[in-house]
């Protein structure tokens, strides 16, 4: 069967490693085998490449220049509202703080980890109180008498305090592999912590930009149910001049009274997208509000990127190779099982029967001496859990370039949506230019008696709903940029772990 890319055997072997046992003294043991570890040393697995991006011409491989997508990446917004709302959403946001200590608790067990290379050594102190026999007892005498009597107790105590150290020496790399393991493991965790800020972030900018779509569509319906009004009152006063009918007035009525009920619709979906900022940022709904504003964020200018930049750039896609470091890793702990643990041990101290001479020259005592131990039969339990460790590592294998192959489905995705929308809105705005022109011709036609007023409603219809189209389009653009960087990895430029 052949291996899964990114598992090689290192040159390490038990030949090269028992070849060495012409003087086996625990020093030269532990000097053959510095360095030396069980298990494949990590290789990238291969995975999907591109290199440029299909929906964009012209995006060639990215070089370093200032206006690349990296650190504050929604300041290209430039919004100081919005500035506002993501510190307070990195300060408070309960998602983030839950995803920050999960990443503290992997540093944690890596220090553990760690920690596994250095001796153990430990302090004992203590006295016991023993008794042996007491009570009624029967003693035979050898020529068929029996005597009966008391049996006095013997108690004893003992006063001891003693130093102990132990340290295991890594012979087979079992430790170094756990420490890889559990380091790889934390530094998957730091890159989900960048993933939820960037995944917190990027959902409050899409709810902030469409609040603001939201306040331009209210402003939109306030100056049409205005202008409504106007012809209303237009028509209403023709007809009492005899010039039109009854119907006239009514249909105008039943415009404005429909647009004023669209106006108050967006109360509901403004208060909806201002409630979940809320959540974004720790407070409740009640305590927080966001003023009506008379201007949407500009669209920015997205730059050119790598796909090889997306792979170092995305935390997701960090996270996954780590995971794939961390599995390998443990495909060699797995292994060491099958050799044996080198244990060096000394224990010192004192053990006296009186407290007065306790700690005495006489009554010191102490032991050192080296430890193997090694299984020889468990029934195939070590191969087993080595088979687990590798399926284990192919299933992160198989996620990693899942991950990628997602990663850059997403990019093309939001830009051939940008595109489009792009042309879209440039259609919709000649539309929408044709449509005010009619909108104004038919109101002067109208006044001068020479259209129906069913030809006014109709066209204020069509120019009414070229501006919310315009304005939908805006706020789908705005959704799509944001989403975009997102999926570019937004300012994330790569995660390490601090030295501890």
């Amino acid at each position: 069967m052949t291996k899964t890319v990114g598992r090689v055997q290192p040159a390490c072997s038990s030949a090269a490693v028992f070849a060495g046992f012409t003087r086996p003294t625990v020093v030269a043991l532990a000097l053959m085998m510095a360095g030396c570890a069980i298990g494949p040393d990590y290789q990238r697995p291969e995975s999907a490449q591109s290199a440029q991006y299909k929906q964009t011409e012209g995006w060639k491989s990215a070089k370093p220049a200032d206006t690349e997508l990296r650190g504050n990446w929604w300041e290209l917004y430039g919004d100081t509202d919005l500035n506002g709302l993501i510190d307070r959403l990195n300060a408070n946001n309960q998602s983030l703080a839950s995803a920050e200590a999960q990443y503290r608790q992997a540093r944690a067990l890596a220090r553990g980890a760690r920690a596994s290379f250095f001796p153990n050594l430990g302090l004992n102190t203590g006295v016991t109180r023993a008794g042996q026999g007491g009570g009624e007892s029967t003693i035979s005498t050898g020529d068929g008498v029996s005597v009966s009597g008391a049996n006095a107790a013997q108690i004893s105590k003992s006063y001891e305090a003693s130093l102990g150290v132990s340290w295991e020496l890594d012979i087979w790399g079992k430790l170094r592999r756990q420490l890889e393991s559990d380091s790889a493991s934390a530094e998957a965790s730091a890159a989900d912590l960048a993933g939820v800020r960037l995944s917190q972030q990027s959902e409050l900018v899409q709810n902030y930009l469409q609040l603001r779509v939201l306040d331009q569509q209210k402003r939109l319906l306030d100056e049409t149910v205005a202008a409504y009004r106007q012809a209303f009152r237009i028509a209403e006063n023709q007809y009492k001049a005899g010039i039109v009918p009854k119907s006239d007035v009514t249909q105008a009525l039943t415009q404005l009274k429909s647009t004023e009920a669209e106006a108050v619709d967006l109360e509901y979906q403004r208060a909806q997208l201002e409630h979940a900022i809320a959540v974004l940022v720790g407070v409740a709904p009640s305590e927080f509000s966001l003023a009506v504003r008379d201007s949407v964020p500009a669209l920015p200018a997205i730059p050119a990127s790598l796909p090889s930049a997306l792979l170092e750039r995305r935390p997701d896609i960090a996270g996954a190779e780590r995971r794939v470091i961390a599995a390998n890793a443990e495909i060699g702990v797995a292994k060491a099982a099958y050799y044996p643990d080198l244990t060096l041990s000394a224990t010192g101290g004192y053990r006296s029967g009186s407290l007065n001479d306790w700690i005495s020259t006489p009554n010191r005592y102490w032991s050192i001496g080296p430890a193997f131990a090694m299984t020889l039969f468990d029934g195939g339990l070590i191969s087993s859990q080595v088979d687990q460790a590798e399926a284990g590592y192919d299933q992160t294998v198989a996620d990693y370039r899942q991950t990628v192959l997602d990663g850059l489905r997403e990019v093309e995705d939001y830009l051939v949506q940008l595109a489009v929308l792009e042309r879209e809105a440039t259609v919709q705005q000649q539309g929408l230019d044709a449509a005010r022109e009619s909108l104004r011709l038919m109101l002067n036609q109208y006044k001068a008696g020479t259209v129906e007023f069913t030809d006014v409603v109709s066209v204020q219809t069509t120019a009414l709903s070229n501006e919310r189209s315009r304005l939908t389009l805006q706020g789908s653009r705005l959704t799509a940029s944001v989403q975009l960087i997102a999926a570019l990895g937004g300012g994330w430029d790569g995660v390490t772990v601090p030295a501890e």
